[in-house]
């Protein structure tokens, strides 16, 4: 009877799911027409011919059997787009300012034309030899659909590690090598600007996006952004940094109003993209739905123009969130120059505003002329034949280097490393259905993804037949369960997370008696469209605290070892039950090579050198944030798409919802937890390994506006391995309100074998020490001396140096 009534339910929610897509697509063609929008290419002519003037080759792009300026790949950028800008008509320029529609990224595009998949483009003007640009997803790997219509060729990509893990290698170099494939894979599949990276900071950890994003901290996630961006940009195709700025709930991402102080806004939200300006200059970057005190980001002046573009010299384009904004002009007049994915609704209001005067033909101008500079940087522009033949095989092996270096050992009694041949009684679904990354946009269509289960037989141990006999009945008796949502909109309305398995006390009693050691799988997923929630996902389920603490209790009973490996996409709580297993592995999610990843940690070929990239609180009220957040969580709702956007009166406005009061200031994180003085769980930078290092002969100067800084750093213990040193500035004489000590450099050693040492040698501009003066509107450095400390993570202080005098 309960079966039928479960597949009663399912059939009935799949009908009222089905039912709810076609009523929004329907009014998405109807209301904003993003199916075939205007693409301005009606033009046939003759084709396009190579051409030699004066001993030089080039490609007639627009007949006229000359070489023009544009068509002269000698000249300079600024002197052919201005070329090609001045043979548009207006009508080919409003065209360009909003892109020509999906490409069925979302199940309500054309499927079979262009780069299927690809969740928007820029559009052509073929009259001008102006070629179609398409944008993708791409935060933790390009997503397009893997088939074709009439194509026996298949078009997986490679799932990386999520952003959260790759901040947690704390190695710039890594993190670019990453970049570097994902953006050889957008290369060859025909892909011109992946849609990413992800640059918000951790305000809350129930953010449902926190695993596209870096950090808590805006020094840790600038650079890791810069080094993403360097790599994938070295292939010639571009990135869209997002989501600009203060993204940082999902819960009515559409509307919500971000009331911050300016200098909170400078300090925390506002810096890591300005590193990324500063470090990478990437070529896109993309405006979030929310408003900023009052205006949608996608319409501010104040932040696209004035201090994106003026005060920090970006060069690249603003480019909308998908549907984001309100008022087309007013988004082109604030320096949003591409509006995405682009609908006839926009394109009218366009049309409209240049016709009445409203939008002026230099501002259309403006936007334009930098979409040309793309356009003619891009490898389409430059007739790339891309093979759709990446090397899958070796970029699997740099996401299974990646994943694994940013794993973080946060306890180990003696547990690991386990040696080969052990027999290993696997508890917890997500041990044999691993979660490889989060849901949405940052999801990959990847071609295998390993599980926990898998890579430990790679390994050469064994798995524990009873205890996967377990899993097995589970799953059997809850088939419906363990199917995972297909399509972006349907992953983004139900994130999978494998039902939890309910081992009995006696099952695991019988199973401790023949296995070596038990390791316990947590798993999360979370994704784009809504946020988390405290209970059974912050914190642990009842049965997830039941099953932990009856392993433990068989296991330790019979003299064998515990450990705990977390598949979360973001901070969970642990400081009520981390007592009891003998380690815990956070290994976040790994990407398709995820479980070898882990599998290559708990056997000691990788030494973990991970660091926390945030603090793990002892409770969610602890942090600052949840006295204003939506904690009651929530899925996005389709129709927000089609949603009334204009700003409700004050007395009708819902706190969390239509608005978010961000209270705590600059007090984001660890800047938090240091002034309150309130214990943590882990601590952010915190981090084991299966070695141990030594700090020594700190020195400090500073010279020419620059704070240099070397140590030496030498690993004391028995095995080879990787050390993250990171740099904190504090000022104890401090006359403002300011953190006690602030992330302002990091640096990761090479491998070092056991006795070796390394000199460690970093540079802090001293401008970086200055605060956000709101009485003077701009930075300050206050006089004085200032502490300088190396530590090991934030409340791990190895070597400290006063540098006075300033």
């Amino acid at each position: 009877m309960k079966k039928a009534l479960r597949i009663f339910l399912k059939v009935l929610l799949s009908i009222v799911a089905l039912v709810v897509v076609l009523v929004v697509a329907a009014g998405l063609y109807f209301n904003h027409t993003i199916i075939n929008s205007e693409r301005g290419d009606r033009y046939k002519g003759p084709p396009i011919e190579e051409m030699t003037e004066n001993g030089y080759t080039f490609k007639d792009l627009n007949r006229n059997g000359a070489l023009d300026t544009y068509e002269d790949a000698r000249q300079s950028l600024d002197n052919r787009a201005e070329d090609l800008l001045s043979q548009l008509t207006m009508e080919e320029k409003i065209r360009l300012l909003k892109g020509s529609g999906m490409k069925s990224g979302m199940g309500l595009g054309p499927s079979d034309e262009g780069v299927r998949g690809a969740v928007g483009t820029m559009v052509p003007v073929s009259r001008l030899g102006i070629p179609e640009l398409y944008l993708s997803d791409g935060p933790a790997g390009l997503r397009i659909q893997p088939t074709r219509k009439n194509d026996e060729n298949t078009y997986y990509c490679t799932a990386f590690p999520i952003a959260t893990l790759l901040a947690s290698t704390w190695n710039v170099d890594l993190v670019e090598e990453v970049g570097t494939a994902m953006g050889n894979e957008a290369k060859e599949y025909g892909i011109d600007v992946i849609l990413g990276p992800g640059a918000n900071i951790h305000r809350s950890p129930l953010c449902g996006r926190n695993f596209e994003y870096y950090s808590e901290d805006p020094v840790l996630s600038g650079e890791m952004g810069a080094a993403m961006v360097n790599g994938i940009e070295s292939n010639g195709v571009g990135s869209s940094v997002k989501h600009f700025v203060a993204n940082n709930q999902e819960t009515d991402r559409f509307i919500n109003d971000v009331l911050v102080s300016e200098r909170a806004l400078r300090e925390i939200y506002l810096k890591g993209f300005e590193i990324m300006v500063e470090k990478s200059q990437p070529w896109t970057i993309m405006s979030s739905y929310n408003r900023v005190n009052g205006t949608y980001v996608a319409e501010s002046h104040r932040i696209l123009t004035d201090i994106l573009r003026d005060e920090w010299g970006f060069e690249g384009i603003v480019m909308t969130d998908w549907f984001g904004g309100n008022h087309p002009p007013a988004m082109i007049q604030a320096g949003n120059d591409l509006l995405e994915p682009g609908t006839r609704k926009q394109y009218k209001a366009l049309q409209k505003a240049v016709k009445s005067g409203e939008l002026t033909g230099e501002e259309v101008d403006t936007s334009v002329r930098r979409i040309l500079k793309l356009i003619l940087n891009s490898q389409k522009m430059k007739a790339y034949a891309y093979s759709n033949n990446p090397d899958l095989e070796k970029h699997a092996q740099v996401t299974r280097q990646s994943a694994s270096e940013g794993m973080i050992l946060l306890k180990n009694e003696g547990a690991l490393p386990l040696d080969e041949g052990t027999n290993i009684a696997l508890f917890g679904s997500t041990s044999y259905d691993f979660i490889a990354g989060g849901t949405g946009s940052g999801d990959v269509n990847e071609a295998y993804s390993v599980s926990l289960e898998e890579g430990l037989v790679n390994a050469n141990f064994q798995v524990h037949p009873a205890a996967k006999a377990l899993f097995e009945a589970h799953k059997a008796a809850h088939p419906e369960a363990f199917e995972k949502p297909e399509g972006t909109l349907a992953a983004m309305m139900t994130p999978f997370t494998p039902p939890e398995m309910e081992p009995s006390a006696e099952a695991i009693a019988d199973i401790s008696g023949t296995a070596d050691v038990a390791i316990v799988t947590i798993g999360r997923n979370a994704g784009e469209g809504g946020d988390r929630v405290e209970t059974d996902d912050f914190c642990l389920s009842v049965t997830e605290e039941e099953m932990i603490a009856h392993v433990c209790e068989s296991f330790h009973a019979a003299g064998k070892k515990v450990v705990v490996v977390l598949n979360v996409g973001g901070a969970i709580e642990t400081a009520s039950w981390k007592q009891q297993p003998d380690a815990i592995l956070l290994a976040w999610q790994g990407g398709q090579e995820g479980g070898n990843s882990v599998a290559d940690i708990l056997s000691g070929k990788v030494n973990p050198s991970g660091k926390l990239p945030m603090t793990f609180p002892v409770a969610l009220a602890d942090h600052a944030s949840s006295a204003n957040f939506p904690m009651e969580g929530g899925i996005m709702s389709l129709r927000d798409l089609m949603g009334d956007r204009s700003q409700k009166p004050e007395e009708e406005r819902v706190a969390n919802s239509d608005y978010t009061r961000y209270e705590e200031g600059i007090y984001v994180g660890y800047r938090h937890f240091d002034k309150a003085g309130l214990e943590v769980s882990y601590p952010f930078g915190y981090g084991l390994s299966y070695t141990n290092f030594a700090y020594r002969n700190m020195e400090v100067e500073l010279l020419d506006g620059t704070i240099t800084l070397s140590l030496e750093v030498e690993n004391t213990g028995a095995v080879s391995g990787k050390e993250v040193v990171e740099i904190y500035v504090s000022k104890p004489d401090t006359k403002i309100d300011r953190s006690p000590q602030e992330l302002k450099a990091f640096a990761k050693t090479p491998l070092l074998e056991a006795g070796e040492s390394t000199t460690v040698h970093l540079q802090i501009p001293l401008a970086d020490l200055s605060y956000w003066n709101e009485e003077s509107a701009g930075w300050t450095l206050e006089q004085g001396s200032y502490t300088i400390h190396a530590a090991s993570s934030s409340r791990d202080i190895r070597l400290s140096k006063e540098l006075s005098g300033l």
